[in-house]
């Protein structure tokens, strides 16, 4: 959500800067309780510190600028409450997934504490009243006409873009990095980028890891963007990748970009996405990728990735050994495949992002 905040004020302020005045508004984060660390119940004064922001120290901040502006962009759906607090008919917000209303839209299976379910109403009221909606993909859109969450003439589809760091030429001061970081390339490795919230199916990738490693031992599975949670490791320990695993910490985007580079695959074995970006940062580096046959996947991805059915972990082992070993035989196909990625990637930019979302400001 940073990143689209980020790239979107760059390229206004690049590309329309005769029409249009972009500034980035973020108020610092104020720490009460959790000033402690990881002192007992940290979590918990965390959890109270990003309420008290969230919904008193934002919307005090807000009240004082709203006058001072023509637009409001909530660039992160899950502050769409904010817009209470300004110029409703001149509010735009972006709608990257559908995750912080699924304890309202299916109780049984999202089990979320009252507290939860009132912020996520207090979001949801706050996004209807948007003048616009954004959303990365029509995967998106039509969940959020589906589930009669947003009227459909006030949503607008504005895909994400790729960085410029996100391409398959080497940098060398950030390959030299990720080979601190991972060590001389040798191992076959394979890539996941992504939180490890249920949604992401970590179950699933450890599964197929295993199973491919069975034919490919010296496999590693590269893990970028959230360690594994303690049942996740718990997991990889009884399916003997405890020493196959290497976990990155945060990275700058060129640094990952050279782990995109050094990847064989990269795998988004996920059951539920907004866009995938990780899906098309990897085709900007030419790295080809398997992926969940789900909507937004589809959509971003085309015909330049590889889709599986959901949680099907033997017909995702088999097209990822298969893969592999294509990419040791046949180098001409695989060189095909690494093309076809980087002409699908080349399709998504900020630039574009940054002129649609300009247009829809005059528009509103």
């Amino acid at each position: 959500m940073d990143l689209v905040g980020e790239m979107l004020c760059a390229e206004l302020c690049a590309r329309h800067s005769a029409t249009l005045e972009a500034t980035h508004i973020q108020p610092p984060f104020v720490r009460r309780f959790s000033r402690a660390g990881a002192a007992p119940g940290g979590r918990i004064r965390f959890n109270a510190d990003r309420a008290l922001n969230r919904f008193f120290d934002y919307p005090r901040a807000l009240r004082r600028v709203r006058g001072a502006f023509d637009i409001f962009h909530v660039v992160d759906h899950s502050y769409a409450h904010l817009v209470r607090e300004l110029a409703v008919a001149r509010s735009v917000v972006t709608c990257h997934d559908l995750d912080a209303f699924r304890c309202l839209l299916a109780a049984d299976a999202e089990r979320r504490s009252a507290p939860m379910r009132l912020m996520a109403r207090r979001t949801l009221r706050g996004m209807r009243r948007a003048a616009r909606v954004c959303c990365p993909s029509v995967a998106t859109r039509d969940a959020l006409v589906a589930n009669a969450l947003v009227a459909p003439e006030r949503i607008v589809v504005i895909p994400n873009g790729v960085h410029p760091a996100f391409s398959p030429r080497p940098d060398e001061a950030a390959d030299a990095e990720a080979a601190a970081l991972l060590g001389p390339a040798g191992a076959t490795e394979i890539l996941h980028v992504g939180s490890t919230i249920p949604r992401k199916r970590i179950d699933v990738l450890l599964r197929i890891v295993a199973a491919v490693r069975t034919e490919f031992p010296d496999l590693r599975l590269v893990k970028a963007g959230g360690a594994l949670t303690a049942d996740q490791q718990a997991l990889a320990q009884s399916l003997g990748l405890e020493h196959s695993i290497v976990t990155m910490p945060p990275l700058r985007p060129a640094v990952l970009a050279a782990l995109y580079r050094r990847a064989a695959l990269l795998l988004m074995p996920s059951e539920a996405e907004g866009f995938g970006l990780p899906l098309v940062e990897a085709m900007a580096c030419a790295t080809p990728v398997v992926a969940s046959d789900i909507p937004a996947l589809r959509e971003v991805g085309a015909a330049a990735a590889v889709y599986c059915a959901v949680g099907d972990v033997q017909a995702w082992s088999w097209v990822v050994a298969a893969m592999l070993r294509e990419r040791a035989a046949n180098p001409a196909r695989w060189a095909e495949r690494r093309a076809a990625a980087v002409g699908r990637a080349s399709l998504f930019s900020w630039a574009a992002y940054a002129d649609r979302s300009a247009a829809l400001y005059h528009e509103v």
